[in-house]
């Protein structure tokens, strides 16, 4: 018996107002936090890319009901051009994200979820304000997005004259939210964004009147991230082909040299004699079996070069230390920026931090921070790659001995976080992060293992100290009546004796320590 089944096709804004959950908006709470999130990185972004010291403001107010929240972000960042607004706020897979470069975002999403998820639960459309730097108008949209055909709705435009000269983005929503459940999460976010962007100023304001201020610390800024090419292992059959048809009609081995990564003219020749394929032949000859076969050699090719670094910008040991030291306040921290690596022709770099002591609160074992191209991450900790490799240390080995005041830090950056899960929270265990992560934790732990080391040295050498001068005074009591002296000469002498004595055993005891952690660095 035939049946009716009707067909239809979903656009983009349509198919993630369904499935919201898969972008963090799982509920009021979660939803609220990813909004301010997203429109804070997007801050981020907009001005240290681009040589400019961040300063962000944030206000959270309650709206016209008791779960609408109203959530206003503003930064001095590059601005947007006046045709572009619409379009990089209402339409879905609209962005200036989709390079081979790290950026903090993957698929140029995040303010659209916002903006769907506003017009879902309270019908409100957002509002951008921008003017770009020199310009001499300032603009502003009232958006909303048509998710049926994935196109922005304006619902209000105008335009006025910068008197001031301003630049950046300001943009207004009213969502729904609750805020006494997001508030912790919030506030921890704002922290741990401090902790990676020692160089941002952020002020917050939230529902209660509560401020945050968030003061700069450092004028530097690491060095922006440049647009790469991709890398033969990183490339599918889909890629290559629109490589193809966007740079055709040239010789293979000059296609491969001028569109990959680590491919120089030998090595093309080289790889290319290897597969069968002729040099000299012009691209667009190959068949579909024949770019098939290109493909999958160059994704099994193991003569490449190593993927370039340039693209990614890492925090810095200097700027990661600085902001570990502005939020924690330890009493010591030690850090350390990994060299380039790459998983299946991806670039990454590992960078790692322990902090110990001062104001960290002692616990049963490590407090982890965990970064993806300086994004924190606070959800699914325990899926994470960096929870696993930090929960299989020794810990006793680097004379930790819990409860103990000890944070460990781990940040990756790539042109591609091999994310564990759609809501990009926790990292998956890739064997060469996971390498790396393990790697960057072992070098900041044997630090941390020297300081303390040396902290008890010195209390020792303190008991001792005091021990012998707890009876110095006697012996020189009996010295000086015995030859007939002042007792104070006497017991200047001893002490002296005992302070050389103290430093020749501390000395001796230096020189086996280091002995001993030449030979684990040896065994690691």
């Amino acid at each position: 018996m035939a049946t009716d089944v009707k067909f239809e096709s979903l656009s983009p804004s349509e198919w993630f107002r369904r499935n919201k959950e898969l972008a963090g908006f799982a509920n009021p709470s979660r939803a609220l936090y990813q909004a301010v999130r997203e429109l804070i990185e997007n801050a981020l972004d907009a001005t240290e890319t681009f040589g400019i010291h961040p300063f962000i403001k944030a206000y959270i107010k309650y709206a016209e009901r008791d779960n609408w929240l109203s959530i206003y972000v503003e930064d001095n960042g590059i601005g947007i051009p006046k045709d572009e607004i619409p379009n990089v706020f209402g339409r879905v897979f609209y962005s200036s994200k989709y390079k081979v470069k790290q950026h903090r975002g993957i698929f140029g999403l995040g303010a659209k979820m916002v903006i769907l998820y506003a017009q879902s639960t309270t019908n409100k459309p957002i509002t951008v304000i921008s003017a770009q730097q020199g310009s001499d108008k300032v603009y502003r949209f009232d958006i909303m997005i048509d998710t049926l055909r994935n196109e922005p709705l304006i619902k209000y435009q105008e335009e006025w004259d910068n008197k001031y000269k301003w630049h950046g983005t300001a943009v207004h929503v009213v969502m729904e939210g609750d805020w006494l459940k997001a508030k912790h999460r919030v506030e921890e976010y704002i922290k741990r964004v401090a902790m990676v962007a020692p160089y941002a100023e952020i002020h917050v304001k939230e529902p209660d009147g509560a401020v945050i201020d968030i003061e700069r610390v450092t004028l530097t800024l690491p060095i922006p991230p440049k647009e790469g090419l991709p890398h033969p292992k990183s490339v599918d059959i889909e890629a290559v082909k629109q490589l193809i048809s966007r740079n055709g009609d040239s010789p293979v081995s000059e296609f491969m040299v001028e569109n990959f990564d680590g491919v120089g003219e030998e090595t093309a020749m080289n790889f290319l004699q290897s597969i069968g394929i002729d040099p000299g032949r012009n691209i667009k000859e190959l068949n579909t079996d024949e770019i098939t076969h290109l493909v999958t050699k160059m994704r099994e090719y193991n003569e490449w070069r190593r993927p370039r670094a340039d693209w990614l910008s890492p925090v810095g040991t200097e700027l990661l230390e600085q902001g570990i030291r502005k939020t924690l306040e330890p009493e010591a921290v030690f850090a350390t920026t990994r060299k380039p690596s790459s998983y299946s022709g991806n670039p990454f770099i590992v960078e790692a931090a322990v902090a110990w002591g001062g104001k960290i609160e002692p616990s049963d074992r490590p407090i982890i921070y965990r970064f993806a191209n300086k994004v924190p991450l606070l959800y699914d900790e325990g899926n994470d790659v960096v929870r696993h490799v930090v929960d299989e240390v020794d810990w006793s080995l680097y004379k930790v001995k819990f409860p103990a005041p000890l944070v460990v830090v781990v940040h990756i950056c790539s042109t591609k976080i091999p994310y564990a899960s759609a809501g990009k929270e926790a990292i998956a265990d890739v064997p060469e992060i996971e390498s790396e992560v393990r790697l960057a934790i072992r070098e900041v732990a044997r630090r941390l293992r020297v300081y303390l080391s040396r902290k008890e040295k010195e209390k020792e050498a303190m008991m001792r100290y005091a021990m012998f001068t707890m009876f110095s005074r006697e012996v020189a009591s009996s010295i000086a009546s015995i030859l007939g002296i002042k007792e104070d000469q006497v017991l200047n002498k001893l002490k002296k004796v005992i302070s050389r004595k103290i430093k020749y055993l501390e000395a001796i005891e230096e020189v086996e320590g280091d002995g001993e952690q030449q030979q684990q660095q040896g065994q690691a």
